[in-house]
């Protein structure tokens, strides 16, 4: 997975040089209507729809508020063998963490990396445990908000070897998302990508 990560923020640009080698190689009579028209096209057309736009609210509004477990929670003083079962139950590896008492304060984070590691390594019990005691806290956290870009997004979990990472405002939660979610969009941005620059070259613009 990261060395796909990497093969994506290292290519992405072949989608847009594939068009404009098209350019480079195209009748002049060609090339100058091409150039014309993107002459035509003001810079807030442009960054309107142009490139690395989506955000990590746009993934949220996407998964929903129920989808893909992105906002399952659980709570400090759950035992490791529920969190690990909810997670199970869900298809998710990795649950936000709330205080107790303020389910919308996070915590932290519990994921199946924490349970192997902590809980199966070292021998101990997961029904005896509570996630507070295992959990990443949410001091060592890396978050990111509603307005991160999709692709710094990926950047820090690449740079810190991590799947999941919470989306938060301030001190409160907003959901989840995880290396797949990113990939996705990532994916979905260069295909709208190519899009407009074929609609670009036709005439769509």
């Amino acid at each position: 997975m990261q060395g796909a990560l990497r093969s994506i923020q290292l290519h992405g640009g072949i989608f847009k040089n594939s068009i404009l080698q098209h350019l480079r190689v195209a009748e002049p009579s060609f090339r100058s209507k091409i150039i014309a028209r993107h002459e035509s096209v003001s810079p807030a057309r442009l960054e309107e729809s142009g490139f690395e736009s989506t955000t990590i609210a746009d993934i949220l509004k996407g998964k929903g508020k129920s989808a893909d477990g992105s906002w399952l929670w659980c709570t400090t003083d759950d035992t490791v063998y529920d969190a690990v079962k909810s997670m199970t139950q869900h298809d998710v590896g990795a649950l936000l963490v709330v205080k107790p008492v303020e389910e919308k304060s996070i915590a932290g984070i519990i994921t199946e990396r924490d349970y192997l590691r902590k809980i199966i390594v070292q021998g101990r019990s997961s029904k005896t445990t509570k996630v507070g005691d295992i959990m990443t806290e949410e001091n060592k956290l890396i978050t990111v908000t509603s307005d991160t870009k999709v692709l710094k997004a990926m950047q820090l979990m690449t740079d810190n070897r991590i799947r999941h990472i919470p989306v938060v405002e301030g001190k409160s939660m907003l959901g989840m998302v995880s290396i797949g979610d990113v990939v996705r969009a990532v994916v979905d941005e260069h295909r709208e990508e190519l899009k407009r620059l074929n609609a670009f070259i036709q005439g769509g613009y």
